[in-house]
């Protein structure tokens, strides 16, 4: 019987997150601002309908969207109830229907032991696919055919559907050959790859109702964290599960950036309509930041169209204003940036691990990394490649998938190749033929491989022997920890020799397989209390294959964060730089081309923006080297909604460009300014500068000239050639190493050696 006397709240809740919490019965869509605390709303909604409510943690069903989000969310029920939530069922969509899949997967016809396929897995397989219906793989790429299948996945596109939608796109519709062969090659493999794990229960629920009965009545109580960012199929398992109306789901439709994976922003105005009566409440006071960078984020967001509507506000009125850089280049950017946080760290007012440089490519990274490796600043880079993408790492997970699941044909292949066993393409080709013609896995064909009489002896027997030692490692693995089965691996084919004998590299690759080996066993400290079936060897499997890149970092945990816009989701620094605020880098060219591209580009801003607590830096660069080429840039269109009486404007020393504006730079509220553009322009609102602008600004430079670059050093003028933007000088530099170099004037920067003494 659940209790419904009213709960004892924390003082500290504002009116409407008291009242998001107090909600017991029936839906409620909570609109959450940046920084509004939603995580403790979260926590102590969750808390109070287990303290004081009397519902029991397993009847509660709470999704986040990383790992990390759901053990610190975890962690904080624990600390609030004074003890473990034993049962609670808390974590990413992904992990909790692999969880519910174990326990259901013979009804769908896998076994509970079913290999989950990570990208490069799933990427394999297509290829193999590809080849064997005859797709020439350099025409049609399996990354891009890959892409297509998942996008048609995640919106519940059946192959015939993908195929009819675009019947000249020939990419299509080989794409839709292959999405029709993938399931069944999958349900061969005794596999599911990140999509399935969304679409199999709602397959499960349409064709076994009594389960999805079972699943209704167990959870009692749904709440949904990130909720913009669900997808088609997720939405559709959440109104299954809540069907009682006993849904809370948590978002932003500011803040709703994954469109390109999938998730679809119209779901939070569909909850409202598909669950009647459903309460709304509003988040709108701001914890995190000053007044100046919500006013900057209101003014970006504003020009959006179709939100429900928000204004965040804070209690920290002031601020520092917002400081807008005009750059030369990607280079002069970044030296820029490095030097004023070198300077704001200098004076004390704030450490380098309370600042962050946000970019929108990973591309960008590059010359921002070199800019800090230079100045001797600690850095650390988040989202690089993840610990367990590194070969070493994914070469003995291939073996544990094989044991685990013999199955498993991409682990087959990728297992018998490490160490080198003198088995080439031709060989795998007949196997993989034979295992064809006798429906048999990879595997269970290399065990009969003394009877392929195409296969050379040695082959025969290197397949044999192969196959031997998997079998072997599988009739122990049952009742060992999943660091014992790894060392079992490790000197099964002696891998430390094999990974010392490449050298220098192969030494620090042997240092990630200890890391390996570490975290397997500090996997088997942790006692579950609500254990998933299957061995423990296949349960860290399962959990091993839904770790997110995103969650690894390189570098000094005490340096200046660098990270893209989409990673910054959900956190927050004191002081956070926007770079490459450029039209077409930011928003990217293609968002305009796409139905609601630009909307999702401006919410990434808003973003951005919304991560900065203090100090808010905003950079764009007159040239970019992007795709090989220095290409000019424009100021980004979202930088006209900033309200300019907030905006310090800035330029670098080494800025060669016309002031657009009119004005002098660094001049707060003085005449538009070049970001702010004409209001009449219909391109990104930033207009050319005119003829007569441009003649007068251009620098003009005589033979026998000295001149500096900023890179290059001094040197002397050997020649000129063309007119305008496109006049070039030759400069024979002073260091030898350099030479003679032709620049394009317009981009190089140059100054004259009297200017710059």
């Amino acid at each position: 019987m659940i209790n419904t006397s009213p709960p004892e709240l924390p003082l500290a809740l504002n009116p409407p997150q008291r009242e998001a919490v107090e909600h017991v019965h029936g839906p409620m869509l909570v609109l959450a601002g940046a920084g509004s605390g939603k995580t403790r709303v979260l926590t102590t909604r969750i808390t109070t309908l287990i303290e004081r409510h009397g519902v029991p943690p397993d009847r509660i069903f709470a999704v986040t969207f990383t790992n990390k989000a759901a053990g610190e969310m975890k962690q904080r029920i624990g600390r609030q109830l004074g003890r473990d939530p034993s049962g609670l069922w808390i974590g990413t969509f992904h992990s909790l229907s692999a969880r519910l899949l174990r326990r259901e997967a013979e009804l769908l016809g896998f076994t509970r032991r079913f290999t989950i396929y990570d990208e490069d897995d799933r990427v394999s397989l297509i290829r193999r696919l590809m080849q064997q219906r005859g797709h020439s793989t350099k025409m049609f790429p399996p990354r891009a055919v890959q892409s297509l299948i998942s996008a048609a996945k995640n919106r519940m596109v059946p192959p015939s559907e993908l195929a009819a939608g675009s019947p000249f796109d020939r990419l299509a519709v080989v794409a839709a050959d292959v999405y029709a062969a993938l399931g069944p090659a999958l349900k061969a493999a005794n596999a599911m790859d990140f999509d399935d794990l969304m679409l199999h229960p709602l397959t499960l629920f349409r064709e076994h109702a009594d389960r999805l009965r079972a699943y209704q009545q167990r959870f009692g109580f749904i709440l949904v964290d990130e909720f913009q960012d669900t997808n088609k199929a997720q939405y559709q398992l959440i109104r299954l599960l809540g069907a009682h109306g006993n849904v809370c789901a948590v978002g932003d439709d500011d803040q709703s950036i994954y469109g390109w994976r999938g998730a679809d922003v119209r779901n939070m105005q569909d909850f409202l309509t598909d669950f009647p009566g459903a309460k709304l409440v509003r988040l709108e006071e701001n914890y995190r930041s000053t007044q100046i960078v919500l006013d900057a984020a209101n003014g970006v967001i504003a020009e959006n169209t179709g939100r429900i509507g928000k204004t965040l506000t804070t209690r920290r009125r002031g601020g520092e204003t917002v400081t807008l850089l005009a750059a030369a280049d990607e280079r002069d950017e970044a030296e820029w940036v490095v030097r004023e946080l070198e300077r704001r760290s200098a004076a004390g007012e704030w450490r380098y691990a309370e600042m962050a440089v946000l970019y929108r490519t990973n591309a960008q990274s590059r010359a921002l990394e070199e800019a800090f490796r230079r100045a001797g600043i600690p850095y650390r880079l988040i989202g690089a490649i993840s610990f367990y993408e590194r070969r070493e790492v994914k070469d003995l997970l291939a073996y544990l998938r094989l044991i685990a699941n013999p199955s498993d044909d991409e682990a087959f292949l990728r297992a018998v190749g490490v160490p080198r066993r003198g088995l080439g393409d031709t060989s795998l080709s007949i196997l993989g033929q034979m295992a064809t013609q006798w429906s048999k896995p990879l595997l269970a064909t290399a065990r009969a491989a003394p009877g392929i009489t195409e296969l050379r002896p040695n082959v025969r027997e290197a397949f044999r022997t192969f196959a031997g030692f998997i079998d072997g490692l599988a009739e122990q693995a049952g009742g060992l920890a999943p660091a014992d089965v790894l060392e079992h691996v490790i000197r099964g084919i002696d891998y430390e020799a094999v990974l010392h004998a490449e050298g220098p590299e192969g030494a620090d690759r042997w240092e990630n397989v200890r890391e390996l080996v570490a975290s397997a066993a500090d996997w088997s400290e942790e006692v579950s209390d609500d254990p998933e079936p299957g061995t423990p060897l296949e349960r860290f499997l399962a959990e091993a294959a839904l770790l997110s890149s995103a969650e690894t970092v390189v570098g000094s945990e005490d340096g200046v964060t660098l990270m893209t816009l989409h990673t910054a989701k959900g956190l927050e620094w004191p002081v956070v730089v926007l770079t490459g605020l450029e039209h077409g880098l930011f928003p990217l060219a293609r968002a305009e081309e796409q139905p609601d591209g630009l909307e999702e580009e401006r919410r990434l801003c808003y973003v951005g923006l919304t991560r900065a607590k203090d100090k808010l830096y905003l950079t764009w660069a007159r040239a970019r080297r992007r795709g090989g080429e220095l290409r000019p840039g424009m100021p980004s269109r979202f930088l006209k909604g900033l309200p300019p009486d907030i905006v310090e404007e800035r330029r670098t020393t080494s800025l060669w460009a016309p002031d657009w504006s009119g004005g002098q730079a660094g001049r707060r509220g003085e005449g538009q300014g070049a970001w702010r553009g004409s209001r009449r322009s219909s391109y990104s609102n930033v207009p050319a500068p005119r003829a007569a602008e441009e003649s007068q600004d251009t620098p003009r430079y005589v033979k026998g000239e000295r001149v500096r670059h900023r890179r290059f050093g001094s040197g002397t003028i050997r020649g000129l050639s063309g007119v305008g933007r496109d006049l070039k000088v030759s400069v024979a530099f002073d260091d030898e190493e350099v030479g003679e170099k032709q620049l394009l004037v317009a981009y190089a920067g140059l100054e004259r050696e009297w200017e710059s003494a």
